[in-house]
């Protein structure tokens, strides 16, 4: 199959934020506060991709393994960074071990699926590494903040749940337990129930890029399927270290739960 991806012109694609006239009147009529977030948002969209548009171009031409990788680095780090800030959980104790985290599962998912699966000559492709690695990142940042936010509110609230198996059992490990167990249902089930109804409800924007791209619906739902795969194991590595680096910084030799924001 050999077809071109029909381009979108600036006029067009200037008349395309036209539509976001529905969302501000809806705001506006309702007195939602939210036209100021959606403008700002949406300029900072456009600046940034256009940005990447450009400096994509130039990775792609360079094809660099020491320069694509410092650009997945830099990903990292804002995912890091971005997890801890809206967790709102100290900085300087968990922003190393949260990107720790996220680099170690990127590592095991890229290695396997771009060098194992997909079998590249060339691991650090920029055309495969830095997109398949920003699709893992993106939803490992969006469920580890889940999982995360829900980890540290409930020793926030059920503080006395801990200490009262703590206390019953003399196991850390067991007490930790119910706590790890309703953090990781929480981050991941959107991500479950996404992959149940992928196919049915929604077109993924992986396949669907590839199609308007040019490949055949039959290759790129492999992939996507691959993709998704990936994105899940990605997701529950990344969140589970994190949540292990986690109890290293927020419990005391003893069990003891320590100040952590």
């Amino acid at each position: 199959m050999n077809v071109t991806t029909q381009d979108i012109s600036l006029l067009n694609l200037v008349i395309g934020f036209s539509i976001l006239i529905i969302p501000i009147v809806i705001f506006l009529y309702y007195r939602v506060k939210l036209v100021k977030d959606l403008l700002i948002s949406t300029l900072r969209m456009v600046v940034q991709l256009s940005l990447v548009a450009v400096y994509m171009e130039w990775i792609f031409k360079l094809n660099n393994a020491w320069l694509n990788s410092a650009w997945v680095i830099i990903m990292i780090s804002v995912s890091a960074y971005t997890s801890v800030s809206r967790v709102k959980l100290n900085r300087k104790i968990f922003i190393i071990p949260f990107a720790m985290a996220i680099l170690i599962s990127l590592l095991i998912i890229d290695g396997f699926f771009l060098g194992l699966i997909i079998q590249l000559d060339y691991v650090f492709d920029a055309r495969y590494f830095i997109p398949i690695s920003g699709m893992i990142l993106g939803n490992s940042l969006n469920h580890n903040i889940v999982g995360l936010s829900n980890y540290f509110d409930n020793f926030d609230r059920r503080k006395e749940l801990y200490y009262f198996v703590l206390t019953n059992s003399g196991n850390p490990r067991m007490a930790k337990r119910p706590f790890i167990q309703e953090a990781l249902i929480k981050g991941l089930n959107p991500l479950l129930a996404a992959m149940s109804v992928m196919g049915l409800i929604s077109l993924p924007g992986m396949m669907t890029g590839q199609i308007l791209g040019g490949a055949s619906p039959a290759t790129a739902i492999k992939y996507q399927i691959m993709i998704m795969i990936a994105i899940f194991v990605g997701c529950t590595l990344s969140l589970m270290m994190s949540l292990w680096y986690s109890n290293i910084k927020i419990f005391d030799k003893y069990g003891n739960i320590e100040k952590f924001k």
